[in-house]
């Protein structure tokens, strides 16, 4: 995949220069709203009982798709704070927060990171990797830094501690993955969410439908995709938990691939399910790549 050098915020209206939030008195309970699951979660790693975070696009649900609700308008109107992917992620976001009429300030998480492309599209999936997923929390850790000065070490040991966690993890991910043949390194998802974790970790990953979920395949290119597979194979199939499983279950069928298992892409599970938060969605995932490619290694 090709690396693009330019950010690309996703709604212009956002801005990363701190100097325009002003700090939040300390008796004030911080309101913030972030755009989607992951995130939120990252943002309640860093803030703690600080602050209070409300999510627009909640557990397994599809953020490409969404339609804000009376809710997440009013809870946009009385945010301190707004997080948002950027990236092109939120197409609806640019509309909910003018309509909304917030004075909140609006942050682009994944500012700093060099974005990839697929098929000469921008990916917004910059979570997938876990070194992107740091640049995420630095920049929320700043942000809150500058709005709550009073509460500024509490702020950095905890984005300290979650750091080192991400850390871990992207080593444990690392060497796990690097054991896996080159035969079984070829993988196919509902949709093109994975890029990020394909260059991070040397695995590729082949989709019926691009970085939006709202688009649908042609047959002609469903046909080519598992023309494709015929002739070279991949070592698995995956459903994701924010899509149909009819796709994936039609290339199985038609090409005898089995399906590995599900991954979590776009959102966060349900409690219950095994990926509650984002340390925890990349270790499931983690997981269920290894068993399905054939990995001894995954625990």
């Amino acid at each position: 995949m090709t690396l693009v050098k330019s950010l690309y915020a996703g709604i212009a209206s956002v801005s990363f220069a701190l100097a325009a939030l002003p700090a939040v008195a300390a008796e004030d309970n911080v309101k913030i709203v972030a755009s989607f699951s992951i995130l939120g979660d990252m943002v309640e790693e860093v803030v703690g009982d600080l602050a209070t975070v409300t999510t627009i696009v909640g557990p397994d649900a599809d953020a490409h798709v969404y339609q804000p609700s009376v809710a997440d308008a009013k809870a946009v109107a009385q945010a301190d704070i707004i997080f948002v992917n950027g990236l092109g992620f939120e197409t609806w976001s640019e509309t909910l927060i003018a309509e909304s009429g917030t004075d909140a300030t609006v942050y682009v998480a994944t500012d700093g990171i060099t974005p990839v492309t697929v098929e000469g599209k921008i990916d917004p999936h910059a979570w997938n990797s876990l070194s992107n997923g740091m640049i995420y929390v630095t920049n929320v850790a700043d942000v809150m830094t500058e709005a709550m000065p009073e509460h500024a070490e509490e702020i950095a040991a905890n984005a300290a501690a979650y750091i080192a966690q991400l850390e871990a993890l992207d080593a444990e991910t690392k060497t796990k993955l690097a054991g896996l043949p080159a035969n079984r390194r070829t993988v196919v998802t509902a949709h093109d969410a994975f890029g990020y974790l394909a260059d991070a970790y040397g695995l590729t990953f082949l989709a019926p439908v691009g970085i939006d979920t709202e688009a649908e395949p042609s047959a002609k290119d469903l046909a080519v995709l598992i023309d494709q597979l015929k002739a070279d194979g991949a070592a698995a199939l995956f459903v994701e938990n924010i899509t149909s499983p009819t796709l994936i279950q039609q290339i199985s069928d038609e090409t005898g691939i089995v399906i590995g298992g599900r991954l979590f892409s776009d959102a966060l599970s349900e409690r219950g399910s095994p990926a509650t938060s984002y340390l925890a969605m990349f270790q499931h995932n983690l997981n269920t790549l290894l068993s399905a490619l054939g990995n001894a290694t995954a625990s």
